[in-house]
């Protein structure tokens, strides 16, 4: 039932757009006995089929510039290559920090940026 409610939780947030990685790895963490490694792990094979329905679905609603997407795909390739080889090669402990003190950055500048929203008229 633990990994029914992660899972659900995951999707919703992955499916805004948010990122599901950001429930999942630390709901994994808390509710299971796994390590971070694993974790983060599990968390990109998620990611693949909630990530293609999300994908699809705001690709139907042309919510994708293909201009802005495809070189933060590429560099983000690249990115990829170097982070899980960076993940791979540090402690569990050590990812689990700079995990913490990435999500806490990301929290703080949400708190107190002032984000213009574009959102259409309906």
């Amino acid at each position: 039932m633990k990994l029914f409610i992660i899972g659900l939780f995951s999707g919703i947030i992955s499916g805004m757009g948010i990122g599901g990685g950001a429930i999942l790895i630390p709901a994994l963490i808390f509710f299971t006995n796994i390590s971070q490694h694993e974790a983060q792990g599990i968390n990109l094979i998620v990611f693949i089929p909630i990530a293609s329905v999300a994908l699809i679905t705001h690709f139907l609603n042309k919510n994708i510039s293909l201009k802005v997407a495809v070189p933060v795909i590429i560099t983000g390739i690249i990115g990829s290559i170097i982070g899980s080889t960076l993940a791979l090669n540090i402690t569990s402990s050590l990812l689990r920090k700079m995990f913490g003190g990435f999500l806490l950055a990301m929290g703080i500048y949400q708190f107190f940026s002032k984000v213009k929203n574009k959102e259409t008229p309906k």
